[in-house]
């Protein structure tokens, strides 16, 4: 596997991000717990780096019920300060209490459009964007559609949805393929829905 070329963003002698890169990112997701999960773990990687939410994951989907958003969008003060002596996950009381207010924000959209995925596949045409980078230089941080997505997301309620966060969020979730076109998962994923 190490003859494959791939991105260049992730570091081949580190195996879990080596998988992330290979297996899930840019895999376009259509389920809503899974939605959930990226854009709360997406909250929390805001600052730091993504291998250190990728460390983290498991014990964020311990802490947060499997990302159910049923359950998230009940944690009361309590749980908050639970959370907050969890040194298994990004102990920062604002992300923290941004997870409960979006899963709160996350539900009222699951309600308003029939599912999350509904929702926030509009943003780019209902599939994927498949990009065609040749550098990572020429990888935006932010496109008109993040930008959208980050508006409409904030005016709905939901924090730590800037337009980067969006973007990183569109990236990790499939709504958008780029990985570039020398990257061995450009082709295996460029046509995928």
């Amino acid at each position: 596997m190490s003859s494959l070329q791939r991105c260049g963003w992730p570091s081949m002698d580190v195996p879990i991000y080596r998988d992330y890169h290979d297996k899930e990112w840019g895999v376009p997701i259509h389920d809503d717990v899974l939605l959930f999960e990226f854009l709360v773990l997406e909250g929390a990687q805001a600052g730091l780096n993504w291998y250190i939410i990728l460390k983290k994951r498991e014990s964020y989907r311990k802490a947060f019920d499997g990302f159910d958003p049923e359950k998230v969008a009940r944690y009361d003060a309590e749980k908050v300060n639970e959370l907050l002596g969890d040194p298994g996950i990004v102990r920062n009381r604002r992300k923290i209490e941004s997870a409960v207010k979006n899963a709160k924000a996350f539900l009222r959209v699951r309600e308003e459009f029939g599912s999350f995925e509904d929702y926030v596949w509009r943003f780019v045409g209902g599939k994927p964007k498949v990009n065609k980078w040749r550098s990572l230089k020429e990888i935006p941080a932010v496109t008109p559609e993040a930008r959208a997505m980050s508006k409409d997301l904030v005016g709905r309620g939901f924090g730590f949805a800037g337009p980067t966060i969006c973007y990183a969020h569109m990236q990790a979730t499939g709504m958008v393929n780029d990985h570039l076109v020398s990257c061995f998962r450009h082709r295996e994923l460029a046509g995928r829905r």
